[in-house]
């Protein structure tokens, strides 16, 4: 997998990778990730991505994080 490079925003770490024909967006906050795939003939390019990842999509790449964050305590309080 190749980095391209990364993705400034004002909530998570944001990183973009190059492989097999594909873009993949990787989001990690904490101990949580979230990656994206999107085939490299879908869009015009590095650009097109960064444009797609506005404040809307972001707003719920965080949310996401924290229904996984809940989520995981969750069950971690289930084990006690």
């Amino acid at each position: 997998m190749k980095f391209i490079k990364e993705i400034p925003n004002d909530f998570c770490k944001a990183s973009l990778y190059a492989w097999n024909n594909k873009f993949i967006i990787k989001f990690e906050a904490g101990m949580y990730e979230q990656t994206y795939k999107v085939n490299e003939y879908d869009v015009a390019g590095e650009d097109e991505i960064e444009e797609m990842i506005g404040d809307t999509f972001m707003e719920k790449v965080v949310n996401r994080f924290k229904e996984m964050a809940e989520d995981f305590e969750m069950i971690l309080d289930s084990i006690d």
